[in-house]
């Protein structure tokens, strides 16, 4: 399992030219040239699950 979350398109123009950059983990858009990062959180169970 890799431990870079992988995105599908880009958040900004939607653009699926994505591309990986070493420095931060991030993702580099071909398209809009914007560098981001996606962060996994967790999982939030509803009230009351178990």
């Amino acid at each position: 399992m890799s431990e870079r979350a992988t995105p599908f398109y880009c958040p900004f123009c939607g653009d699926e030219d994505l591309r990986p950059v070493e420095e931060d983990r991030g993702w580099l858009c071909g398209a809009c040239r914007r560098v981001f990062t996606v962060n996994f959180l967790g999982i939030r169970l509803p009230e009351g699950a178990k």
